[in-house]
């Protein structure tokens, strides 16, 4: 009993328990007060219908498309559409041409232009690079550090400055020339190589833009520059003094600029048609930088490949060094030889150009040396995976896929509810059976499977919320099925448990004894089933696509619960009950009924183990059952039946004769008995209880045969 009082009191699990469900209850009602989250989940494409979209590239005749450049085309796609907030959308391919998007619920138009816009690989000059944020949040910020603006315009004396430099005017002018910037441009702010340095623009780094191994062999020219990958782009104020500065800085372009916020995902989208003559203001492909770009100068469409290595040093030596080597075909080779000629030996990052695809700026290197054959190399400050990466969408960009609305149908929901409908009533159905089962089987202690199913009920949907929130998971058809297969599996466990605390009650242990015994063997089977069925959830994960996956993440989520359920709801439930009467006492309808079982449990551990039933005896059958103990024991000594009858005999003052042959007689069935007694003491040591008795009683009345059959003899000797 000492050790059971030693275990941990069951109401501290059932606190956890409290607590992590109260947490989970309070964060869904914050989000349905202040946010946007709701109090039912979202339902996937096949529950709740959707839009369902088949692209076909559109190539030149006799091109083809390989698996890559599909499968890069599908990862555009599904970023722009993974930045809209639409989760759960099936972007897969079709074949070896077709794309399918298949997009839940009503999107809107925009989503839907975004699906059908292709991706565009183009080089323009960079204007302006600077600070992600927008002019409004610059100056939210700088209000709440106390910071003064020095002008009406917002700007501090100091970034007017750096503004005045810019467009070689003072930046509160009413003039403009072909070298002066016109008003309005004092809206810039933060694009100064000495401004302040912000989280998403304060990791300088060098790369740079050179010819190949090859184009330093052949003497046409080699250069190496400090380009800077968008990722890590310092920002610096930008004037080309060859381009009219009313063009690159117009009021329309520095309102854009100003009020365009990078580090809102939403503005991050891509697939915007930008004009191909004019300035554009862009966002890096991580919003980490803004910039106000030039008119296109390349197109992607002459860029014959991209790979990713190893950088080349002076002396042609690899490097360990990784780098990104572009090759032009022969238009390219032209203009990107004069877009070199022409930003090399300026200042950074007037010398700098950036690499757009589909409206996102990947990367702005900047080049010290004039690329004379093509054949130009990016490093930088990345590893050999970004580094591939980069390459790749180089490389898959540059192909222009135009895609080509096949078809676009709307799929019903009505289909999907009805499916939602069937296997919510088959769910029902399925916990029915198991609640029934359970009464039957377990009498009262089932009500504690019924309890355990609801609290893992609630846990499950309240996080089934939060996911459907913060993580924008949608419930579809193959996650109801995980969910019901996981509360089946919920109650296994708790079979499990119940089958091992009664076998402890048919070995004869109490109740309090057998729910602790019971728990140490039952969890390592629970335990090792749960992370069989975890592993499998994990692997179906990981390896499906598709509806799939959500079978897999449900079922994941229920062992989780199942594990949480067991260890801090139903073990210290039973810690709890056991305490009680109605179960310590084994009342039949409480599925602990020792009785029911087959077994008689003691009702005290003592010398003589008397069972239930010996409560129920008078005092004097106690005495009697007492000394025909007594002499039995006395005989399992080797007492002879002759020494107590010797013994009866003196006590009544009778004398007795014994003769030789009653002495041998004696000795044997002495010596036999005390065989008998010692095989009995050993074979008893395992028995139970019940068994003991029966033994006890069996060996009574084998004694009272021998000496009832030794008086016979004894008579017929006199």
């Amino acid at each position: 009993m000492s050790d059971i009082e030693e275990k941990p009191r069951p109401g501290l699990r059932f606190l956890w328990l409290t607590i992590i469900t109260l947490v989970l209850a309070a964060i869904i009602a914050g989000g349905v007060i202040w946010s946007n989250a709701t109090t039912t989940p979202k339902l996937a494409l096949d529950l709740e219908g959707g839009t369902s979209i088949i692209l076909e590239p559109q190539v030149s005749k006799g091109t083809d498309i390989s698996k890559e450049q599909l499968d890069q085309a599908v990862a555009i796609i599904r970023q722009r559409v993974d930045s809209t907030g639409v989760s759960e959308a099936e972007i897969t391919t079709q074949g070896d041409r077709n794309i399918v998007v298949n997009l839940p619920g009503n999107p809107d138009e925009e989503t839907r232009n975004l699906v059908r816009s292709s991706a565009q690989l183009v080089f323009r000059r960079v204007a302006l690079v600077g600070d992600p944020r927008s002019q409004e949040q610059i100056q939210k910020e700088q209000e709440k550090s106390g910071e003064e603006s020095g002008g009406d315009d917002g700007l501090s004396d100091e970034e007017r400055k750096r503004l005045e430099d810019l467009t070689g005017a003072d930046s509160q002018g009413d003039g403009q020339s072909e070298d002066q910037a016109p008003s309005g441009g004092g809206d810039v702010v933060n694009a100064g190589g000495e401004t302040k340095k912000t989280d998403a623009a304060s990791a300088k780094t060098k790369s740079s833009a050179s010819e190949s191994k090859d184009a330093e062999k052949s003497g046409e020219g080699s250069g190496s520059s400090d380009s800077t990958k968008v990722t890590d782009s310092t920002p610096r104020p930008l004037f080309d003094p060859e381009k009219d500065a009313s063009a690159w800085q117009s009021d329309k372009i520095i309102k854009e600029y100003t009020e365009l916020d990078c580090t809102n995902k939403k503005n991050r989208t891509g697939g915007q048609q930008q004009p191909s003559d004019e300035p554009v203001v862009s966002c890096s492909e991580d919003g980490q930088a803004k910039y106000i770009l030039g008119p296109v100068e390349l197109s992607g469409d002459h860029l014959a490949d991209a790979s990713a290595g190893y950088a080349a040093g002076a002396n042609g030596v690899q490097t360990n060094n990784p780098a990104v080597n572009l090759s032009f075909d022969s238009t390219g080779r032209e203009i990107f030889k004069q877009i070199t000629s022409e930003i090399t030996g300026k200042q950074q990052p007037y010398n700098q150009f950036a690499i757009e695809l589909d409206g996102l700026v990947l990367s702005a290197p900047s080049s010290n040396a004039v690329i004379n054959d093509g054949n130009a190399q990016i490093t930088g400050d990345f590893s050999l995976d970004e580094a591939q990466t980069l390459a790749n969408q180089l490389k898959n960009g540059s192909l222009p896929l135009s895609f080509q609305v096949q078809s676009e149908d709307q799929i019903s929901p009505t289909l999907g509810s009805n499916y939602l409908k069937i296997g919510l009533l088959t769910g029902l159905v399925g916990l029915l059976l198991v609640v029934v089962y359970s009464l039957l089987q377990y009498r009262v202690l089932g009500l504690v499977t019924v309890s355990s199913l609801v609290v893992a009920g609630v846990l499950t949907y309240l996080l089934l919320l939060l996911a459907s929130w913060r993580y924008g998971y949608r419930l579809s058809l193959a996650g109801v099925a995980g969910i019901i297969i996981g509360i089946g599996m919920a109650a296994d466990s708790f079979i499990v448990y119940f089958e091992r605390v009664r076998d402890e009650l048919r070995s004869g242990r109490n109740l309090l004894s057998a729910v602790e015994v019971g728990w140490d063997r039952a969890k390592r089977t629970i335990y090792a089933s749960k992370a069989v069925n975890m592993l499998a959830a994990v692997i179906l994960y990981i390896l499906a696509v598709g509806s799939v996956r959500g079978f897999a993440f449900t079922l994941g989520l229920t062992v989780i619960i199942d594990v949480l359920i067991v260890f801090l709801f139903t073990h210290p439930m039973l810690q709890f009950l056991a305490r009680t009467k109605f179960f310590g006492e084994g009342h039949p309808m409480s599925g602990m009924d020792p009785r029911l079982l087959g077994v008689k449990p003691a009702a005290y551990r003592g010398a003589l183990n008397l069972s239930i039933d010996d409560k129920d005896k008078s005092p004097e059958a106690k005495r009697r059952e007492k000394a025909r103990m007594r002499k039995a024991g006395m005989s399992t000594d080797g007492s002879s039946d002759t020494t107590a009858a010797t013994a009866a005999a003196s006590e009544s003052g009778e004398t007795t004769t014994t003769s030789k042959a009653d002495k041998a007689t004696t000795g044997k069935a002495a010596k036999s008995k005390s065989t008998k007694a010692a095989k009995s003491a050993a074979a008893t040591r395992g028995m139970t209880i019940a068994e003991r008795k029966a033994a006890a009683r069996r060996a009574e009345e084998d004694d009272a045969v021998t000496d009832s059959t030794a008086d016979d003899g004894k008579e017929a000797d006199k």
